[in-house]
């Protein structure tokens, strides 16, 4: 992954921020792939890829 940090969810976990990868495939633990084309590792669908365009796909 290219970008490195984590925010705490609504449950109160950390959680890896959307991050970018250099191959463009799915790092391990993503649950969504953002419109900006970064990874989400989000454990709720509400707000996922939020501030990065939305979801183009759950995965």
């Amino acid at each position: 992954m290219i970008e490195h940090g984590s925010y705490l969810n609504s449950d109160g976990e950390t959680v890896h921020s959307p991050a970018h990868t250099k191959s463009d495939s799915a790092p391990e633990g993503a649950t969504a792939k953002c419109r900006d084309n970064s990874y989400s590792f989000s454990q709720h669908r509400r707000g996922t890829c939020s501030r990065h365009g939305g979801v183009i796909a759950w995965l």
